[in-house]
């Protein structure tokens, strides 16, 4: 008995077959949950991870909310990509519609300095 997939991951994997991250351009991944929202950027030719960050996480301070964290974790990311070297990247919204917070991640990471 096959499992269903729920509408999230029938998206995801078709995003996921044309957007892949590389040595020169990573893979910003976004995961929103209820409570915070969660930023990665991938290299998936060696399956790393190369910066992370996310609301919750014990470096950042900002409050506000969640559309005004989703702008400070994006701005965050940037910050930490760009300390890394990576200057530009392809955007993968991990089957979230592209609004909202998912939204304001990806403005808030363009503000910061990253091209996609």
């Amino acid at each position: 008995m096959a499992a269903k997939l729920s509408r999230r991951d029938r998206i995801k994997k078709g995003i996921r077959k044309r957007v892949s991250g590389s040595a020169e351009r990573p893979r910003l991944s976004v995961y929103r949950s209820n409570k915070g929202i969660y930023a990665q950027i991938i290299d998936d030719v060696t399956g790393k991870t190369l910066v992370s960050t996310s609301s919750l996480a014990k470096d950042f301070a900002e409050k506000g909310t969640k559309s005004d964290q989703s702008v400070a974790v994006g701005k965050l990311v940037a910050q930490k990509a760009i300390a890394a070297g990576i200057t530009a990247v392809v955007f993968d919204r991990n089957g979230y519609l592209y609004h909202g917070r998912v939204k304001s991640l990806a403005e808030g990471a363009r503000e910061g300095g990253l091209i996609f």
